[in-house]
């Protein structure tokens, strides 16, 4: 799951301990939260820097549920298309687990063969995607 750590990062997540994760306004990225489950592990990711990074891992803590800031006008995600009878996004509520003392950047993410097919690296546009099990496994060891 990927944030401009300008607007919230890693250590705001720590600071704050549970965080909504919303905003997300592309179908397939919210397709991939609506999937997410309660105790699922994600890697946060820092994008939109010098060289982002796979910056910490948090817990999915609550399903997907409505994204109360697409009926807000005053909100940057505000959706004027949604409405309450035909919301069209969603956000999960997540726990801090952990800030990796050693953040991984995008160009060892690119070298790693095991990554290689990693959707982060064929769709960077995306703000949520999913990580296989052995890819997760990875990243976690070359965070070590």
């Amino acid at each position: 799951m990927k944030s401009e750590p300008d607007e919230f990062s890693i250590d705001d997540l720590r600071k704050a301990k549970i965080a909504a994760w919303d905003g997300v306004r592309n179908y397939r990225a919210r397709n991939y939260l609506r999937a997410m489950r309660q105790g699922d592990l994600a890697l946060f990711y820092h994008s939109s820097i010098a060289v982002p990074e796979v910056a910490g891992l948090m817990k999915v803590i609550k399903e997907a549920e409505l994204d109360p800031s697409q009926f807000d006008p005053k909100s940057p995600y505000h959706d004027p298309g949604a409405s309450k009878a035909a919301p069209r996004w969603n956000q999960v509520r997540v726990k801090f687990v952990k800030a990796f003392s050693r953040r991984l950047p995008l160009p060892e993410l690119r070298r790693q063969a095991a990554l290689r097919n990693m959707i982060l690296l064929r769709h960077s546009r995306l703000s949520v995607t999913p990580v296989t099990a052995a890819e997760f496994r990875n990243i976690l060891n070359l965070c070590r």
